[in-house]
């Protein structure tokens, strides 16, 4: 299958892609060289470039960590591209095969808004209710929506974030921070098994950090 990972040269991204392709998909893994979700030009002319696809992953990096006082109005629109329109413009204009799948890697944010997250709990929990509404509409094409949100991964970011908010890894249920590729592995493998059913679902990545049972 061919498959188009957003944001596939770093992270959980890369991740993602490494393990498509070690299964043997022909994968896309974009940078911001690529494609920049923020630049609304940029991704049309992405979308343009790339019409069609088996595999869509829906990924990139999050906004820093400021409170609700200290964001500026060019970060707000910044991040409204990145997050939200530029996803809503990719889903809009890259036909996914019928039998596919589209993947989304949002945050444990959408559930457990963050203060120091203000701008990333609100365009992440937005997208996330388009994409609730497309699993919908596309399953009769036997098409797969799973919104992965992820809690604290070990990435270049989150140990960035954990910095700034003075945050402990040890003080998470598992005392770790999870790794990338246990979410690149769970993605491939609802691909390599067809896992078809589960299409609709946001599923908590967290290491049973979160507080919520739904």
């Amino acid at each position: 299958m061919d498959a188009i990972v957003m944001g596939g040269t770093r992270g959980i991204g890369k991740a993602i892609a490494e393990s498509l392709a070690s299964s043997g998909h022909h994968v896309l893994a974009t940078g911001r060289a690529t494609v920049d979700t923020s630049d609304m030009s940029s991704v049309r002319n992405f979308a343009d470039t790339h019409r069609h696809t088996d595999i869509l992953v829906l990924n990139t990096g999050g906004p820093p960590a400021k409170d609700f006082e200290d964001v500026t109005e060019s970060e707000w629109r910044k991040y409204h591209n990145q997050l939200f329109l530029g996803f809503v413009t990719l889903l809009q204009n890259i036909t996914v095969r019928n039998g596919g799948y589209v993947f989304l890697i949002s945050s444990s944010v959408i559930r457990e808004p963050s203060p120091r997250l203000v701008i990333s709990s609100a365009y992440r929990a937005a997208f996330t209710e388009v994409f609730k509404i497309q699993s919908k509409i596309m399953a009769e094409r036997d098409i797969s929506f799973v919104n992965i949100a992820p809690g604290l991964v070990d990435t270049d970011r989150a140990r960035s974030l954990l910095t700034k908010m003075r945050f402990n890894p040890d003080s998470l249920p598992m005392k770790r921070m999870g790794q990338p590729r246990e979410v690149g592995d769970f993605v491939a493998a609802i691909v390599d098994r067809k896992i078809k059913y589960l299409s609709g679902v946001t599923i908590p990545f967290d290491g049973a950090a979160s507080a919520y049972t739904f």
